[in-house]
């Protein structure tokens, strides 16, 4: 067998109906669409949502809230949690690494709550004001990335 012999099962394959063709093809004349009427025009049919001049559900509903499309979702830890590892480099992806974040989210947001007592070297996305303030007093570097 050679790539050229290869045909569709039989059957697979149907013929399109072909409407408007003149009054022996069957499909002639009103071509499948009966007399008059609105689904017999062109562009006959009436919009999605369409509810035969009813209100419309989505217009009957009230608006509600408002969605920020610069909205950014960081991965949040504290100062305190950074203490507790074992590490003095942090970086997002190590902290996804060892299992101590889930996701990063659109990044990694460090706050200021807990104690810092060793020099830590951190990189993040964002800091808060105490976070940069206790990792400068305890002799370490925040970087933001």
């Amino acid at each position: 067998m050679r790539i050229e012999e290869l045909k569709p099962a039989p059957g697979s394959r149907k013929k399109d109906k072909r409407v408007g063709r003149g009054p022996g093809s069957g499909h002639g004349k009103t071509a499948t669409k009966g007399h008059k009427g609105q689904k017999a025009r062109s562009g006959g049919t009436k919009g999605a949502g369409f509810e035969g001049g009813q209100m419309p559900l989505q217009r009957r509903l009230p608006k509600r809230g408002f969605k920020n499309r610069n909205h950014r979702e960081y991965a949040i830890i504290n100062v305190g949690r950074l203490a507790a590892l074992e590490m003095t480099d942090i970086t997002p992806e190590k902290l996804v690494e060892t299992g101590v974040l889930s996701s990063l989210k659109d990044g990694l947001k460090v706050l200021g709550d807990g104690e810092l007592k060793k020099a830590l070297n951190v990189k993040a996305n964002v800091f808060s004001d105490t976070a940069m303030k206790k990792i400068a007093e305890a002799g370490g570097k925040a970087e933001v990335i």
